[in-house]
């Protein structure tokens, strides 16, 4: 059963975590499907590519990764305390990599006033 990542990761006993993503079905992720015949090694990249650009926008460092025909290993270390020292600037910048702004980071970022309701809005959406 799946729990919420509150109760699995736990920074204080350790910053270090081994995940697993893999496909089902004997789908293939990378290399040649066995049953299709067909060729999926261009997504090796890409996935690597995925990974770098995740670690750079979280608070993540990558210590180690494989990526094989139908799963992949990531090695991770946190770094709460690296995100501590974010501006809201920075956090909404960060996530602009990943995800549209909605309208409330538009009003912030092009300067327009914001009322004190949107302000604690826009720090909740923001909160490290």
């Amino acid at each position: 059963m799946t729990q919420p990542r509150q109760n699995i990761v736990s920074v204080s006993d350790t910053p270090y975590y081994h995940c697993i993503g893999r496909c089902v079905r004997r789908a293939f992720l990378c290399g040649k499907g066995e049953f299709s015949g067909k060729s999926f090694e261009h997504r090796r990249q890409w996935i690597v590519d995925r990974i770098n650009l995740l670690s750079s926008v979280f608070a993540i460092d990558i210590c180690a990764y494989a990526v094989m025909s139908n799963h992949y290993h990531l090695v991770l270390r946190l770094s709460p305390e690296e995100s501590k020292h974010w501006s809201q600037a920075e956090v909404i910048e960060r996530w602009q990599k990943l995800y549209s702004g909605g309208l409330l980071i538009q009003m912030y970022q092009s300067g327009n006033p914001l009322s004190d309701f949107q302000k604690m809005a826009l720090d909740t959406q923001t909160e490290k």
